[in-house]
């Protein structure tokens, strides 16, 4: 517990850094959210724009904007979306349980089979078990994630009928309980394959990396000559020692689940975060942005903070203090 708070006061500087960054950054994009308004309307008089300006704040100097925000932000008030005319909290919120669920999904799939297969691969090195992992996970990792997740629309719900095309679920049978989960696990099935298929390849490729450079290890070589038996080697040693870079990598990539759900949020119109981020960046919506960034960024120092417990799980050595 001790660690655990520790670890969090320090991530307050860094988060607050990232958020002044993200405030500074989008700063630099050409136009706001009065010209979108003004663009869709048609025309607007210059009285207008100012007036819409003055009721954004954004009629105030950038360091005044700026201590607003980060003031804002203490008391977890993220602002408002004039695009959604609604609270951007309420809308992250919204979505928050859709993204969380693919992105829970995908990693445990990724990684799960990811490590399978590097296991397998390493242990039938220079065999045809190796070359078909090592092709299938080039061939995973070089496919466009659009054109996998339009042909298992293709294959797997047109042709076959077997999964939903799009949506997180059938709002039309108005399920509850047990048969509403059933049926977004029915509709999460394929935007999980598409988007676990490009993490898979590096989980893949890693892991048999890491099992064939632990293989190597003078341990390795000790407990051989102590009469230890192969398997007990390879599952209770190596292994271990393996997974560390792993985990090192899925913690590293949550984050970036985010950016990368766009393409497959688009695809199978599923309602995540990403999409929502994608909608806001055309839109100019800067409040719902930031609030999207902000976060993610506490997202990843919290899987971070639970990698190094992890970490000390799989490596005693690894001390959490």
């Amino acid at each position: 517990m001790r660690y655990v708070v520790k670890r969090l006061l320090q991530a307050i500087p860094i988060v607050l850094a990232i958020i002044i960054l993200n405030f500074l950054l989008l700063q630099l994009a050409e136009g706001d959210a009065v010209d979108v308004l003004a663009g869709e309307a048609g025309s607007a008089t210059p009285e207008y724009m100012a007036e819409l300006r003055a009721k954004f704040g954004l009629d105030q100097p950038l360091p005044v904007q700026l201590a607003v925000y980060l003031k804002n932000v203490v008391f977890l008030d993220l602002g408002y979306s004039f695009r959604h005319e609604m609270p951007v909290s309420e809308l992250i919120f919204d979505r928050l349980l859709a993204t969380v669920l693919l992105m829970v999904a995908t990693i445990t799939l990724a990684v799960g089979f990811g490590v399978f297969l590097g296991l397998v691969a390493a242990m039938g090195l220079n065999t045809w078990r190796d070359t078909a992992i090592s092709i299938f996970a080039l061939i995973t990792y070089a496919t466009p994630l659009f054109w996998v997740g339009l042909m298992l629309i293709v294959v797997f719900s047109l042709n076959l009928g077997w999964f939903p095309t799009s949506g997180m679920e059938n709002f039309a049978m108005f399920y509850e309980g047990w048969d509403r989960v059933k049926d977004i696990a029915h509709h999460l099935v394929l935007p999980t394959i598409t988007l676990a298929l490009f993490y898979l390849a590096l989980y893949t490729r890693l892991m048999r990396a890491s099992m064939l450079e632990q293989a190597g290890q003078d341990y390795v070589t000790t407990a051989r000559a102590k009469g230890v038996t192969e398997n007990r080697i390879m599952f209770v040693h190596v292994l271990r020692n393996a997974l560390l870079p792993v985990v090192t990598m899925a913690g590293v990539q949550v984050g970036a689940l985010i950016g990368g759900s766009v393409i497959v949020e688009s695809v199978f119109a599923w309602p995540g975060l990403g999409m929502l981020a994608f909608e806001a960046l055309f839109s100019r919506d800067l409040n719902l942005l930031l609030g999207i960034f902000f976060l993610s960024a506490l997202l990843v120092v919290a899987v971070n903070l639970v990698v190094d417990i992890v970490y000390s799980s799989l490596d005693p050595r690894i001390e959490v203090d």
